[in-house]
């Protein structure tokens, strides 16, 4: 019996070049093309039903066992991915986060990635970040802005210093009261004043996300307004899955064999413990790693960024592919 599984996690696949956001932190479509190609040649790509089997000991998986995960609920996702998996026979599991289709809310995460992706500079936006911090420091108590830079510049493994502590800051930083208005003002600055038009185009609506199911498609959980989970109290934990689940419920989801996919990979005792008893099946992170189903806990499974693999369909096996093979 296998049972290592490597989960791949994906967010923008896009044609970039000559789109509007050329700068975007993307997949480009036609490398998203080849990693399928490298994908099918190293792996045999099973379904979220066969993993959630798998992990309860109902059914056994194939060597090389390939699960694909696609978050935040993109209209990319609809136009680009979804004809390429239907072609191919294979599953894709979806995880869109409720403001974002329901209400056509810009995430504060998207608005962060586009506002770096319009041309902004970095070292220009830490400066206005500074000026807020020493603007509020007294009123807040903040701490200092060497100090924050430190705190906040060293948790990313693609991005440079600088651009790690603009994401890193503006999405869990600072005061929500001090966050919010900061990213808004450079959004419509760098971006957009139509935030709702803009948030149109991004996301699938709830009629799209319909038709990935009927597709064969997997839809989970992404909470309701993308948040770092860890850093709430039980209750908004609590609100975050219950809309969440409300939500896969109005799209004909079960309510039985629900998978979390956190935001961020935020996650602590107590929203695990919400999760348990919510009878949540599977739970994906940001860990990096192949998972074990014999050794890591169903809620806390690792996944690969589609970095770790290939793009190139006559690509040989890389190390991830290799550590796929149970020993």
């Amino acid at each position: 019996m296998a049972n290592n599984l490597t989960i791949v996690m994906y967010h923008y696949v896009r044609p970039l070049r000559g789109s509007r956001y050329p700068d975007l932190k993307a997949l480009e479509l036609e490398r998203f093309r080849g990693q399928l190609g490298f994908i099918q040649r190293h792996y045999h790509v099973v379904s979220m039903e066969e993993v959630i089997a798998a992990t309860r000991g109902d059914a056994s998986l194939p060597e090389r066992a390939l699960l694909m995960t696609f978050d935040d609920g993109y209209r990319d996702h609809y136009q680009h991915v979804l004809p390429l998996l239907v072609d191919r026979g294979l599953q894709g599991s979806f995880f869109p986060p409720v403001c974002a289709v329901r209400d056509n809310r810009m995430l504060d995460v998207n608005k962060i990635h586009f506002i770096l992706a319009s041309g902004a500079n970095p070292r220009q936006l830490i400066d206005e970040i500074y000026a807020t911090l020493d603007a509020k420091r007294t009123e807040y108590s903040l701490p200092g802005n060497a100090e924050y830079f430190a705190a906040y510049s060293r948790e990313s493994r693609y991005d440079d210093p600088q651009v790690t502590f603009v994401k890193r800051v503006l999405q869990k930083g600072l005061p929500k009261s001090l966050r919010e208005p900061l990213i808004d003002r450079l959004f419509r600055r760098f971006v957009t004043e139509d935030e709702r038009g803009f948030a149109a185009e991004l996301y699938m609506n709830s009629v799209e996300l319909r038709e990935l199911r009927s597709a064969g498609m997997f839809i989970g959980s992404h909470g309701d307004r993308h948040l770092w989970l860890n850093t709430l109290s039980v209750e908004e934990q609590r609100h975050e899955i219950d809309a969440s689940l409300d939500f896969l419920s109005e799209l004909g989801v079960l309510a039985h064999d629900w998978v979390m996919c956190y935001p961020y990979g935020g996650y602590d005792d107590s929203l695990l413990g919400i999760l348990r008893d919510r009878h949540c099946a599977l739970g994906l992170t940001v860990e990096v790693g192949v998972a074990d189903l014999t050794q890591h806990d169903a809620l806390l499974l690792p996944r690969l960024d589609t970095n770790d693999l290939p793009i190139d369909g006559k690509a040989l096996p890389n190390k991830w592919t290799c550590n796929a093979t149970t020993i």
